[in-house]
């Protein structure tokens, strides 16, 4: 099934090409900028080929190709729910039987985190963490 998928695309990137070729020849003025129509055929074909062999097939620079990739690559959904309050269990009495853990984080940005928390808080532990990361 992948051969079928590859030959397809080959077939697709082939025909690209004489579109891309075809604009090239007829375009306004030599700088004038590749219509999205076109960008977008090329980005879709890297699903299924290398982004190099694309880019060699079309005459494109595979660095601008990549860019065009990055721009449509769909945004990382973030959760858009407010920090919250998360509540930990208590901490048991004595220290010496006490078993959790300590966790003293620090972003680039020069915020800090530290927490205790025992072990079986390691759910809610790894939900701030990752809230603490992700915040700017």
């Amino acid at each position: 099934m992948t051969t079928i998928t590859r030959l397809h695309a080959d077939h697709q990137l082939d025909q690209l090409a004489a579109q891309f070729e075809h604009w090239r020849q007829h375009r306004a003025h030599p700088r004038e900028r590749i219509p999205k129509a076109l960008w977008d055929q090329a980005v879709a074909l890297t699903e299924t080929l290398a982004p190099s062999r694309v880019a060699t097939h079309l005459r494109l620079g595979v660095a601008d190709l990549k860019k065009q990739i990055a721009l449509r690559q769909p945004e990382p959904a973030h959760n858009a729910a407010p920090l919250g309050f998360v509540e930990l269990p208590s901490a048991p009495a004595s220290p010496a039987s006490w078993q959790g853990f300590e966790l003293d984080l620090q972003r680039a940005d020069g915020a800090r985190l530290r927490l205790e928390a025992p072990h079986s808080a390691t759910l809610a532990v790894a939900a701030i963490v990752q809230r603490f990361l992700e915040a700017d």
